[in-house]
């Protein structure tokens, strides 16, 4: 596999991951960065998740991905920036955390691969044109994950 086969795969489970999220959410491309033999590709969502439901929001997450045979490998439950992480089974290393201002950041890293030239990620039908900045700040409002209560039936994080 060369880094731009890679950076494909990395791109295939940022977008299995977000399709998976219901109630859907907005999300953009973040910076992509490729190194000696690895890439990272970055996704940040653009959908007002509140305090209260981030804990449901990493839940979702972690439900696919543990359904996608991905192994957990740690979290974070600080109540500012709670994170989660995990490793595909072909050595992908992926992240969910929420940053200081409350955004979520997914994150995937590739294993080592054979170097190669990187095209930046594919635009997305009906998503902002992707250039390479960092992506908007959550805007969108979401009757479900926007609101001020935690998700009836749970716990928070």
């Amino acid at each position: 596999m060369d880094m731009q086969e890679a950076a494909d795969r990395a791109d295939s489970i940022l977008y299995d991951t977000m399709s998976h999220i219901t109630p859907e959410v907005m999300w953009a491309h973040g910076i992509s960065t490729d190194l000696t033999c690895s890439v990272s590709r970055r996704a940040s969502v653009t959908t007002v998740i509140s305090a209260e439901r981030r804990g449901s929001f990493l839940g979702v997450v972690e439900h696919y991905w543990k359904t996608a045979g991905f192994t957990h490998r740690g979290s974070n439950n600080s109540k500012t920036t709670p994170a989660t992480y995990f490793r595909t089974p072909d050595d992908f290393q992926v992240r969910v955390l929420f940053s200081k201002q409350g955004q979520a950041q997914f994150e995937v890293t590739t294993p080592c691969v054979d170097k190669s030239a990187v095209a930046p990620p594919k635009q997305r039908e009906g998503a902002p044109a992707y250039d390479g900045s960092q992506p908007p700040a959550p805007s969108e409002h979401s009757d479900f994950w926007s609101a001020s209560t935690p998700v009836p039936g749970t716990t928070s994080r």
